[in-house]
C-alpha cells in the first residue's frame, strides 16, 4: 500500500516533504532567471513565496508591522499595505542587512486612500506613508531572526526576513520584479 500526503500551501500541493526542501533550497543568480521572477506576500501564513515564471521555487518566513493584519490605511499605523507592487530600488542597509524599496503608495494604494478619507474614515491631513520595503532584520538592535521564527511583528509596515534570506533574495531579483501583498 502506498501512502501519498499531500500538503496545499497557497494553491499549490506538494508531496510528502517538498515543501520543506523549498524553505532550505539555495537560490542563486545561476539557477533561476531574473526576468521570471515574482514575489507573493502572504501575511496570513507569515510567507513569501519566490516564483520563477509559474513554479515556486522558494518560500521564506517573514514578519511585518503589526499583528492586525488590515491593509494599510496611513502614516503611522504599522499595517503592511496590500496589493500588487514593484521593487523600485536595491541598496544594503546599515540597519536591516539589504532593502528593497517597493513602489508604495502606487495608483491603487492612493485610490483606496482617497476612498477612505472620502468616507470619512481617515481625517484630511492623513497620508499614507511611504518607505515600505522589504529588509532584514535589525541586528544592532537586538531584533534577530528568532522575530522571524516565532512571528513577532517588529517593523514599521515592511515586510522583514531573515538577514541570511534577504540577502539571498537581494541577489537574484532585480529592479522592477513584481511583488503581490496579500491576506
Amino acid at each position: 500500500m502506498l501512502l501519498v500526503l499531500t500538503v496545499t500551501v497557497s494553491g499549490f500541493t506538494f508531496k510528502g516533504g517538498d515543501e520543506d526542501y523549498l524553505y532550505e533550497v539555495k537560490i542563486h543568480p545561476g539557477n533561476i532567471d531574473p526576468d521570471k521572477i515574482f514575489l507573493l506576500v502572504d501575511k496570513s501564513d507569515y510567507r513569501m513565496y519566490l516564483y520563477e515564471d509559474v513554479t515556486l521555487r522558494k518560500i521564506y518566513k517573514v514578519v511585518f508591522g503589526n499583528k492586525d493584519q488590515s491593509d494599510k490605511r496611513q502614516e503611522g499605523d504599522r499595517l503592511t499595505p496590500e496589493g500588487t507592487f514593484h521593487i523600485l530600488s536595491k541598496r544594503t542597509d546599515k540597519l536591516w542587512n539589504r532593502f528593497m524599496l517597493l513602489d508604495y503608495p502606487n495608483e491603487a494604494s492612493w485610490n483606496k486612500f482617497h476612498e477612505l478619507q472620502s468616507a470619512g474614515v481617515l481625517p484630511a491631513g492623513a497620508t499614507p506613508g511611504g518607505g515600505i520595503g522589504i529588509h532584514g532584520v535589525e541586528w544592532n538592535s537586538g531584533i534577530r531572526d528568532n522575530y522571524v521564527e516565532g512571528r513577532i511583528n517588529w517593523t514599521l509596515g515592511c515586510v522583514s526576513m531573515k538577514n541570511s534570506d534577504v540577502s539571498e533574495l537581494y541577489d537574484i531579483i532585480k529592479v522592477g520584479t513584481p511583488v503581490v501583498i496579500r491576506r
